[in-house]
């Protein structure tokens, strides 16, 4: 059965698409039209204004078109989505906001120290890894899932989340925490990679499908009101819409291993390509700075030397 027959609103969810339009429009006035009023302000530059653009339709992509739908049907589509959303929307976004707006946001008085606690490194890891685990587990997800406002406040916190995970790596300013050494870029990916992988290995290995909203034809429907207008879904209910299974010839157990499978193929791709600009940055770093950090070791040899 074709999901169109969740109508246009369920598809392409014209109100989520209408907020994206609105932050966008108020994100090009602000780092372009009353760019001026700002003190300290820069212009835009079009690698921002792509990472921005690019990160946005992502989000649109991933939580109001089809492939939302997609998500509450098969959960294999629910973890690209999460890939898609934590792992690759979220450091675009990062990316594509100017560094003078961040420094004016992590310089108002109440946002200043819980931002530079949560964007810590060894916090901000441990913090999304824990978020993404607990929401996988069986339990929460099905609770969420039934809950409008309970999907919605994880959902957001869920994100903030990866935006801290991101942030020391990506950020270049002194104003909050960063990593300045490529080593401990690395093993920040690689420590994120480990983390996170229990919660894929117990999606992907248990024998038993453990989601009541992928299995349970109640749990299912109750679960489709997150993007199905309540109308739709009743009528869809009173023809005898029963389940994911009219859409699907996938075995739920299946599609449950596949999602766990494909959240950790994405997830080591995406980390490989980070770790692979790292690596070359701190490479050339190296190559191009090699005989002032040759000086630097050679002093504090002789420095050392003369405690001896």
């Amino acid at each position: 059965m074709p999901i169109s027959i969740f109508g246009f609103r369920a598809l392409w969810s014209p109100y989520f698409f209408l907020t994206l339009a609105v932050l966008f429009l108020l994100y090009l006035a602000i780092t372009v039209k009353w760019r001026d009023r700002f003190e300290g302000s820069e212009p835009l530059s079009r690698k921002e204004l792509i990472y921005f653009s690019a990160g946005m339709l992502l989000v649109y992509i991933t939580k109001g078109s089809p492939v939302d739908l997609l998500g509450h049907i098969l959960f294999s589509m629910h973890m690209v989505q999460m890939a898609v959303l934590l792992l690759i929307a979220a450091p675009f976004l990062i990316k594509g906001i100017p560094v003078w707006i961040w420094r004016k946001v992590f310089s108002v008085p109440v946002l200043k120290l819980v931002l530079r606690v949560l964007t810590k490194p060894l916090i901000a890891i441990i913090v999304f890894s824990g978020m993404f685990s607990v929401y996988h587990l069986p339990m929460i997800l099905d609770t969420i899932k039934l809950s409008i406002p309970l999907h919605a406040i994880f959902t957001i916190t869920l994100f903030l989340s990866a935006l801290f995970m991101w942030w020391p790596i990506l950020n270049k300013e002194d104003f909050a925490p960063k990593m300045n050494q490529g080593l401990h870029k690395i093993a920040y990916l690689i420590a994120s990679a480990i983390l996170i992988t229990p919660a894929c290995a117990l999606i992907i290995f248990v024998d038993t499908p453990v989601y009541e909203t992928y299995q349970s034809g109640e749990a299912w429907l109750q679960s489709m009101a997150l993007c199905v207008p309540a109308g739709t879904l009743g009528v869809l209910a009173g023809a005898g819409l029963s389940g994911p299974e009219v859409f699907t010839s996938m075995p739920i157990l299946y599609d449950q291993q596949l999602g766990g499978v494909i959240m950790k193929i994405l997830q080591e791709i995406i980390y490989g390509v980070v770790l692979g600009q790292i690596f070359l940055t701190w490479f050339r770093h190296e190559r191009d700075n090699a005989d002032e950090l040759t000086q630097k070791q050679l002093l504090e040899r002789k420095r050392l030397a003369m405690y001896k």
